[in-house]
């Protein structure tokens, strides 16, 4: 188990202006990732040392963005302005966490401009909208150099820590983790939320970068 991605709504400057600017603050690279047609979004990545990356997302003007709560999270957060709006965490045994948390597990694919199709599934998306405090679960198909962070060389830029509002068991028992886990790779805070777990969420995340610690 480990922290697969992290999610960015593009704001109102749009999808590649917005990825250009977290690219030049991170000094990481922008690689187009293609839409997700079963979402009705499409997504450019910032691939990050460590096997991590980030998803800068924006909603097509399609209707299956409509109907697709993947596609209606990201345009609620980029209606606000942009911002995180999700973090994923990689899995081996998916149909196990599904079992377990009694979730439905839904299928994903991207064709990137290069031609290679990219294949998943996922455990957690109505959780976007209603606790998103709640990482999504993915389980990727295909050998791991189609992997989204190995597009290109990243240039050592890591993802160290996640500041999440939100209740750390919580967290803990959706990933049926015991109560004294520890990560040793990203450090995690946490924000105390008064209300309802709509309110939860990722609020920040940390950054290593060969020009220091950057904090979006």
């Amino acid at each position: 188990m480990r922290v697969d991605h992290v999610g960015y709504a593009a704001g109102p400057e749009g999808l590649q202006e917005t990825a250009r600017s977290l690219a030049a603050r991170l000094g990481v690279r922008v690689v187009d990732g293609g839409p997700h047609p079963r979402f009705g979004t499409r997504n450019v990545v910032l691939p990050l040392s460590g096997g991590a990356y980030v998803e800068v997302v924006e909603v097509l003007d399609h209707p299956v963005a409509e109907k697709a709560l993947f596609g209606r999270a990201v345009r609620e957060r980029s209606e606000a302005g942009g911002g995180w709006f999700a973090w994923s965490v990689t899995v081996d045994d998916l149909d196990g966490y599904g079992e377990r948390l009694g979730e439905e597990i839904e299928e994903g694919a991207r064709r990137r401009p290069d031609g290679v199709e990219l294949r998943w599934r996922q455990i957690g998306v109505p959780a976007l909208r209603t606790e998103p405090q709640l990482p999504l679960l993915i389980e990727w198909s295909g050998p791991a150099t189609q992997h989204p962070s190995a597009l290109s060389l990243a240039g050592g830029t890591r993802l160290t820590g996640l500041t999440i509002a939100g209740q750390r068991q919580r967290v803990r028992d959706w990933l049926g983790l015991p109560p004294e886990f520890s990560s040793d790779h990203v450090r995690f805070t946490w924000l105390d939320v008064v209300g309802s777990p709509r309110a939860t969420g990722l609020r920040a995340v940390t950054f290593e970068t060969p020009r220091g610690t950057v904090e979006i």
